[in-house]
């Protein structure tokens, strides 16, 4: 048996209302579409606010660490301009200071005679065999001499330009 139509309504009804008792499709079909809209668009925010940090990923450590806490804060105190300030900061490429002021370091410390505790800086580990050449070359005659001396001027030339 038909349900009879209430006397206000037309004759012809939309097909999207549904009769009493009934699954309301569109109300499903809509429900689904606004959780994956509200899905996709949670996930473009956080792709668009970790565009920093992905920007300043292959620079220096401390560059990527500064910009990372820069984007915690804008994330957590809702203040734009942390997050402008993070990725000004990843898009500009700072110079490296600590590898010349390194170098400068352990120079120093070889013209001093300081005997540092980083390998790199061993007269063995960066001469490599002409180092051991000289502590078992034999001392008997003066060609032999000028050739271990020969020996122990190339590798220092060889540290320093290493």
């Amino acid at each position: 048996m038909a349900d009879p139509l209430h006397p206000a309504a037309t004759d012809h009804l939309p097909s999207f209302i549904t009769a009493p008792g009934q699954t309301d499709v569109l109300m499903v079909v809509m429900s689904v579409v606004l959780a994956l809209a509200v899905l996709a668009f949670g996930i473009l925010f956080l792709r668009l606010h970790t565009l920093p940090e992905r920007l300043a990923h292959k620079s220096q450590k401390i560059q990527f660490e500064i910009v990372a806490v820069l984007g915690l804060i804008a994330l957590f105190t809702h203040m734009h301009i942390f997050w402008i300030i993070g990725l000004l900061l990843a898009l500009i490429e700072l110079p490296d200071f600590s590898t010349p002021l390194s170098r400068v370091a352990r120079s120093v410390e070889k013209i001093a005679g300081i005997e540092g505790g980083d390998p790199t800086t061993d007269a063995e580990s960066v001469a490599g065999p002409r180092a051991k050449t000289i502590e078992t070359g034999t001392a008997g005659d003066g060609k032999e001499a000028a050739r271990s001396s020969a020996v122990v001027g190339a590798g220092h030339r060889d540290l320093d330009h290493a």
